[in-house]
């Protein structure tokens, strides 16, 4: 089975259990009509529904799902045969029915603490519940608008948990908020509320944030799907039959093979306006000391060059692409280990603030990446994870320190040549030039002599500059730093993980500190952006 290289767009489903017959049609065709609108605006993008397939609502979209031949997730809150208890003979079949075409059927775990009085029906519907609004993109919600009720997870509870992430986690707080969860309102008339047309559409949460991921969530599936460039896997061949490890990992080799792809256009950009730069102070220099007028054109050339640079990099968005997909390979590969670890640990959960905000659509991919069934058998991850990394630092830490001599020798090159031009121009002022009454030595031409003078040295003090410039933004100290703390982190990691074993807190304290440090490494990235402050 060929493993697809994308990011799924997952459509979460709440909704009332009791709906009425006369509303349905309506109810019906608003949703298809929605998720044929999303499917068209993001075609890049493989469309998934993740459904605890409750009767009513859940069930109306399962339905919807299948004429539309949408992959379909069953997050249960308990196994099937438990589960298809409260169902009513009809809908018992219609839960069968899509239990049987789903891609995956399993039992959620659970996301808060047991409470005291134990677990009952109610905490296990609700952390279904949970589970669907964390793990998608945009939540169906067929729904009164009306305000919760004494229901463990009604639909207004989920709806809530989607906007305002009012749940709550074992460890750690929600991550899902209105700006990186759209919800979907079908109104669906209930109780008292029957103020509007069923099947009224609305849609609630932050649009433009909203749009914002599912458009960049469609750009990379889109590069992904023409991406040609073989991967070579990272894990273990023994977990070749998790189909869904394999799938994040292939998402987070061609992320990085893309980003690596955008981190050559951005160097690129970042030398051409080094070059054009200097070119340009050249040019200045030869039309205002040696009245070369045509010089002038070769000034205008490089503007224009350097402009075109310039608005190469803002229309490809390489920058911005190097960073995130490289934000995106690194945190999926953590996700790949955590669950090649056997653990439920999620990534998402462990960025930090700035991150979740900063990269929401990361922050969903990761959620709906992981949608699925929990991995089914632990492997020791000391050797492919932690040993390895701490080598890819190590070497790392190596080329750093040799790209960084070679920047320093560069600039000490030329800044040494600009002090030489200097001391040559103090000496001939002093010898032919005007610092003195009498000149030791008569020149014939010392105009001459001066403009090729201030010509050299302006030139090659520009180089210097735009030469430390380029280097700059290639934050090579700081990277040489990351190498090397983190060679120390995963040696020590190393030392834990053989002492004290592999623990949900040590892989904790493993996942997020890589996390934190990709963080970081963003952070300073993206100071770098390519311009023409020149």
């Amino acid at each position: 089975m060929e493993i697809d290289r994308t990011i799924p767009v997952i459509i979460g489903v709440t909704g009332h259990r009791i709906i009425r017959e006369e509303d349905k049609p309506a109810i019906y065709e608003s949703v298809k009509t929605e998720l044929k609108r999303l499917r068209g605006k993001y075609p890049a993008s493989q469309f998934v529904m993740l459904s605890s397939l409750a009767e009513g609502g859940d069930l109306l979209c399962a339905d919807v799902s299948e004429e539309l031949g949408m992959p379909l997730l069953a997050a249960l809150p308990m196994p099937p045969e438990k589960y298809k208890k409260d169902f009513s003979p009809a809908a018992g079949k219609r839960l069968a029915h899509h239990l049987a075409r789903a891609d995956d059927v399993f039992a959620v775990p659970w996301t808060e603490p047991v409470p005291d009085a134990g677990i009952n029906r109610d905490y296990l519907l609700r952390q279904a519940g949970i589970y669907v609004v964390s793990h998608c993109h945009v939540l169906l919600a067929l729904w009164d608008g009306g305000t919760g009720t004494d229901a463990a997870c009604g639909t207004a509870e989920a709806v809530d948990f989607a906007l305002h992430g009012s749940y709550y986690p074992s460890s750690g707080m929600s991550v899902r908020t209105e700006s990186n969860t759209g919800v979907i309102h079908v109104f669906t008339p209930g109780g008292n509320r029957r103020d509007k047309a069923a099947g009224t559409i609305q849609l609630l949460g932050n649009r433009a944030a909203i749009e914002d991921i599912l458009k960049k969530t469609n750009e990379f599936n889109r590069q992904a799907r023409e991406s040609q460039a073989p991967v070579k896997s990272r894990i273990p061949e023994q977990a070749a039959d998790d189909p869904k490890l394999c799938g994040m990992e292939l998402v987070s080799l061609i992320a990085g093979k893309i980003s690596f792809m955008y981190a050559k256009r951005y160097r690129r950009v970042l030398a051409l306006l080094a070059a054009a730069s200097m070119i340009l102070t050249f040019a200045f220099l030869m039309y205002d000391e040696v009245q070369a007028i045509w010089m002038i054109l070769v000034c205008g050339v490089m503007l224009i060059g350097a402009w075109l640079c310039q608005r190469y990099a803002a229309r490809s968005d390489c920058h911005r692409r190097y960073i995130e997909y490289r934000a995106l390979a690194e945190c999926l590969r953590v996700q790949v280990y955590l669950r090649y670890a056997g653990t439920t640990i999620e990534a998402a959960q462990l960025l930090s603030w700035t991150q979740q905000e900063e990269t929401a659509w990361i922050l969903t991919a990761l959620c709906a990446l992981t949608a699925g069934p929990p991995a089914k058998e632990k492997h020791d991850i000391r050797e492919c994870w932690v040993e390895d990394q701490r080598r890819y630092h190590e070497n790392a830490k190596g080329r750093s320190l040799k790209d960084i001599r070679i920047s320093e020798n560069v600039v000490h090159v030329a800044l040494i040549i600009s002090i030489v031009l200097y001391l040559a121009a103090v000496v001939f002022e002093l010898v032919s030039g005007g610092l003195v009454f009498q000149p030791v030595f008569q020149v014939m031409n010392v105009e001459f002599c001066r403009t090729g003078l201030k010509i050299l040295l302006g030139t090659i003090s520009a180089v210097t500059l735009f030469i430390s410039n380029y280097y700059g933004r290639l934050s090579l100290p700081r990277i040489f730093s990351d190498h090397r703390k983190m060679e120390r982190f995963y040696s020590r990691i190393s030392d834990q993980l053989a002492k004290r074993g592999q623990t949900e807190e040590l892989l904790t304290v493993l996942a997020r500190e890589e996390l934190v440090e990709n963080g970081n490494w963003c952070s300073y990235q993206r100071d770098n952006t390519p311009d023409m402050s020149f």
